[in-house]
């Protein structure tokens, strides 16, 4: 098995190949030694973790041959790329107890995805889930068979044909789609060989901890007047630990969903007519409007000023923005009197006319325009997700225009601002990650190169540690990414700070310099929550629907014991409105418990309850929705303890 690939020259050198570790020590080799070979000069124990290498930097399989002097990491369970060989490896044992158990069916692409993989077959017959558990038996026959995995390289039109012999027409024409000069790699484990570029595990018995999830329809090739074909999902894992934590983490998520939350709090809906927009119901939009209150008042104080953009532009401006060659697929658009507008799915452009209405000069900067833009983009439909992935969505959108000289102070300002919006909502755990240039962008590199060094030295002079993210920038500039982890341990992406050189150039906007000369302005793009509708969704899912109180829809209910209390609790829950509380009440002839036990599980902070004795006194006893009994108090001494609890 280890006879299968050589890095390098195919002609060995005859002196002795020098291989250095990544402590430094070398080790001297007289003739091609393969990774696996090196990792069993040093020990039993690393040859036997030994998943696979980079020679140089390069990942490669455990088999390759090494025939120069090079560099070399042995890759163990222990490395960050173990993760990935895993699942990619995973897929292809999917693969073959597939066609082991289904003769006949071909397989498409097995690609590795967040938390684990799919891949996607074409059969008689779609996949069911009734299907997964027979599968999920075969993968651990052919675990236990530790059949090894072997790496060969054909031509192109080489695998054309060997795939075409095996019935993978599919497959053949992926193949054929790819340049004609190209070596293609193979990777055969069994009777089963798929095209791949690796690397794999040097056995199946390295593959222990992983599960099928789910069935689904895919459509060949992502296009709808194609086949469809039947995707299987699974997940896999370093080890069982990891594998059972995942499931659980699953199964937690599954209760947090929140679709059901807001079914069972009645907050919103998504109905057919209206695919990725939501319905607000009054609770869900109380919610909204605390969220949106809040981060007005924190936008306020940090020197934004309000503004207001229409939903619909002539196309003149999104092409000259960069928008209709970068990101058209995305938009919708509606015709008028012979001229055809676009729906607005950024509210960038607008800021700038505003910008543009008026002369500025460089004392004027920077200039701070923040808007809740609402935006739509033509999201595809499988990718819609309740609202936490919509068409219709609304931004805490904000653009700063400043001087380069400008920029780094306004971004730590920023990142401030940031961490101390996620901490108000229950986050404390946060990643920052800069998304740099992608394959598909506006300007040229030197532009790109001010503007991605602009952010690095803003979040150094922060002291701020960051991951980069190479390609995952906006088409008009890179971004810094606030990356928060939920209560269960998920990770979601919310604020941006983007630093864009194009945009203003583009659309004409300018100051005057200190030299009386016309000058473009630097646009910053930031935003905390980002969508709202999202931000809304993570927060129902982070805290399961249980709202601090300051975010609950309705922070208190009253209750009346029996009838004679009905005129006492109503007249309760009006003065608590008067006094800034979100008071209901609750005077249905039920009896108390029923009642109790109804508004606990809407997950209402505070019950309220009154007999005879606190519509004497004028007073409520107070009970918390974990049961907590407080006592009794007076309505007005209730309130002055909830708003002390707000804390923001």
């Amino acid at each position: 098995m280890w006879r299968l690939s050589c890095f390098c020259s195919p002609h060995y050198r005859l002196h002795m190949i020098s291989i250095t570790l990544p402590d430094g020590s070398q080790r001297q080799f007289e003739n091609p030694v393969s990774v696996y070979d090196v990792a069993a000069s040093i020990g039993a124990g690393l040859a036997k973790a030994t998943l696979a290498g980079k020679v140089d930097g390069q990942l490669v399989d455990a088999g390759t041959v090494i025939a120069n002097d090079a560099s070399l990491e042995i890759v163990t369970e222990k490395s960050p790329e173990a993760l990935d060989i895993l699942r990619h490896s995973t897929a292809h044992l999917l693969a073959q107890a597939v066609q082991r158990l289904f003769p006949g069916a071909q397989v498409t692409i097995g690609p590795v995805i967040d938390n684990g993989f799919y891949y996607d077959f074409a059969y008689e017959r779609p996949f069911t889930p009734e299907d997964l558990p027979l599968i999920e038996d075969e993968m651990r026959k052919i675990v236990k068979e530790s059949q090894p995995v072997s790496r060969s390289v054909k031509s192109r039109d080489e695998a054309v044909n060997f795939f075409r012999g095996l019935g993978e027409n599919y497959k053949a024409e992926i193949i054929e789609s790819i340049p004609a000069n190209e070596e293609l790699s193979l990777y055969t484990q069994g009777e089963f060989t798929d095209l791949c570029r690796g690397p794999h595990v040097p056995n199946t018995d390295k593959l222990r901890a992983f599960k099928l999830m789910k069935v689904a329809g895919a459509y060949w090739r992502g296009d709808s007047n194609n086949a469809m074909l039947s995707r299987i999902y699974g997940t896999a894992w370093l080890n069982d630990k990891d594998l059972k934590a995942y499931l659980t983490q699953l199964e937690e998520a599954e209760k947090r969903d929140h679709r059901k939350i807001a079914k069972a709090q009645d907050l919103f809906h998504i109905q057919e007519e209206g695919p990725g927009l939501v319905f607000w119901h009054p609770k869900g939009w109380s919610i909204w409007q605390v969220v949106e209150q809040h981060m007005r008042g924190v936008y306020r104080k940090s020197g934004y000023q309000e503004v207001r953009c229409p939903q619909i532009l002539d196309v003149s401006l999104w092409k000259r923005s960069g928008h209709w060659d970068n990101y058209q697929d995305n938009m919708f658009f509606t015709e008028s009197e012979k001229r055809t507008y676009a729906v607005k799915p950024m509210n960038c452009p607008g800021h700038v006319q505003v910008f543009n209405s008026g002369l500025h000069s460089y004392r004027d900067l920077p200039i701070r325009y923040g808007e809740f833009g609402a935006c739509h983009r033509n999201e595809p439909s499988g990718a819609l997700h309740g609202i936490l992935r919509v068409r219709g969505f609304t931004q805490d959108d904000g653009h700063i225009f400043c001087t380069e000289a400008q920029v780094e102070d306004e971004v730590r300002a920023f990142h401030k601002q940031a961490l101390d919006v996620y901490k108000t909502f229950g986050f404390s755990d946060i990643q920052i990650k800069i998304a740099l240039r992608p394959d598909s962008r506006l300007g040229d590199d030197a532009t790109w190169d001010r503007a991605e060094d602009a952010l690095r030295d803003a979040l150094r002079s922060a002291g701020v540690e960051w991951e980069e993210l190479p390609g995952e920038g906006a088409f008009y500039g890179p971004k810094i990414e606030y990356h928060l982890k939920d209560a269960i341990g998920r990770t979601w992406q919310l604020g941006t700070m983007q630093v864009d050189f194009m945009m203003p150039a583009r659309l004409g906007a300018e100051y005057i310099n200190e030299q009386s000369q016309r000058v473009h302005p630097v646009m910053l793009h930031r935003a905390i929550v980002g969508s709202m509708e999202r931000f809304i969704g993570i927060l129902i899912e982070h805290h399961a629907g249980v709202f601090p109180t300051w975010l609950a829809p309705i922070q208190a209910v009253a209750l009346n014991i029996t009838d004679a209390q009905g005129e006492f609790v109503r007249d309760v829950a009006a003065r608590l409105g008067d006094l800034g509380i979100r008071a209901d009440v609750d005077d249905r002839n039920e009896k108390i418990g029923f009642k109790i036990r109804e508004h606990t599980l809407q997950r209402v902070p505070y019950l309220l309850v009154a007999g005879d004795r606190e519509r004497e006194q004028g007073l409520i006893s107070v009970r918390t929705r974990s049961g907590e009994d407080l006592g009794t108090m007076t309505p007005e001494a209730f309130a002055e303890r909830v708003k002390a609890e707000y804390g923001v």
